[in-house]
Formats: C-alpha cells, structure tokens, sequence
C-alpha cells in the first residue's frame, strides 16, 4: 500500500494548502519509515515466503511500527512535533490533521494486509482483511485512492501547471512502481536489501512532492496572522 499512502496524505494536504503537501505525504508514510528503518536495525523482521512469485508479499512481525497502539503513538508524536512550528491560529487544526495521515496509514494497511497487525503488543490479537490475497481488487483500491488524491490535491492547491504536471507524474510513477511490484517484481535478494530500497524509494518521492508542492509565497497583508 504504498501508492495508497501518498495518495491519502496528498488528499488530507488538500484540506491544509499552507503547509506543503510533502509534511502530508510523510505522514501517511511514516509507519512504513519507521518499518523498514527497524528491520535495518534487527528490530523488526519481515519473511519473503517461497511463494513470493505468485502472491508478491512478505510477510511481517512489526508490532513498534504497524501495532495499532504504536501507530496512535506515532500520531500523537507527529502532531506534538508539527503543532509548535504552525501558527498559533491553526496549530490544533494541522496538529489533527498531520496525526490523521499517520494514523491513515495504519487503517488502509488493515485493509490489504493478512491478519498481523497486531492491536497492542506482540502477542496481541492481530488483524487485517488480506486483499493482497485478491491483487487486482487491493490494486484497483490503491489506484483509485492515488488518482482521487492527486486530483483532490492539484485542484485546490492551484500551484500552476508545472508543478501540477509534477506532483501528477510523482503520483504516476508511484502507481507503476506499486503496480510492478505486486505484479511482476522479482523477489528481493534480500530483506536488508528491500529495506534500503523501500527507504531510498520513499525518501525520493516524499522529497519529490516537497519539491513540486511548495506553497506560493503570500505576500502583503495576505501574510498576516
């Protein structure tokens, strides 16, 4: 679910137009940052199955990054952490809606996911709706998510069309990178391996969308408050 993600934080940026969009997009990846940064470290582990080649997922133990008690806190530490560099006048307001795009990422890996995404801790009752299992259908949800999001986004955002066209062609290679992955991607050599790729990945288009999405500059009395 990765097109899935920024296409949710490209939507809730859409209700935020101030901020740039990136601090959304890296919201709703966030889980997945942390995921793969504590598989790096041995933290967390994830299992390529011997099936890989027809099902095209790995599966996981990742209970400090995806449990969902760790992702409210991973909400509650992202909205202590943007809520003293907003204005005074709209902190609440980005403070909940940076916290929801984290937690976002947590609600739509429930739907694709098997059953391990544990409620609290380790040994805690995990779930998950496992559309993986019915690829085209988890795939059709995270094109229809990336492309509502992206257009939602270019439209109230009014950035101009160059970097409308680039925010739209982040979000296309996003989608062909989710798509292939799933579909036709051999398996990785290894789980360090897919770790340093998912991190350089999300790094770059998170960078990508900072880049293309920065807000116009208000100028004047526009400016005040």
């Amino acid at each position: 679910m990765f097109a899935g993600h920024v296409g949710a934080g490209l939507a809730i940026a859409s209700a935020e137009r101030r901020l740039n969009a990136g601090v959304f997009v890296v919201a709703a990846c966030w889980l997945d940052l942390v995921l793969w940064t504590l598989v790096a470290l041995g933290i967390e582990s994830a299992t390529i199955p011997a099936d890989y080649a027809s099902r095209h997922f790995v599966l996981f133990e990742f209970p400090y990054s995806h449990g969902l008690v760790a992702s409210l806190g991973w909400s509650a530490f992202a909205a202590l952490v943007v809520g003293p560099v907003t204005p005074a006048a709209r902190r609440l307001r980005v403070a909940l809606l940076v916290a929801f795009a984290v937690w976002s990422h947590w609600g739509l890996d429930a739907l694709v996911h098997v059953a391990e995404l544990p409620l609290a801790g380790p040994d805690s009752t995990r779930v998950g709706l496992g559309l993986w299992r019915h690829m085209p259908v988890a795939l059709g949800l995270e094109s229809l998510l990336l492309i509502a999001g992206t257009a939602l986004f270019v439209v109230r955002a009014r950035l101009g069309r160059g970097k409308s066209i680039g925010i739209a062609a982040v979000a296309g290679a996003t989608l062909l990178m989710t798509i292939a992955g799933m579909t036709v991607a051999p398996p990785p050599p290894s789980i360090f391996a897919m770790a340093a790729s998912s991190l350089l990945t999300l790094a770059i288009v998170c960078a990508l969308v900072f880049g293309f999405a920065r807000p116009p500059r208000r100028t004047g009395a526009s400016t005040a408050g």
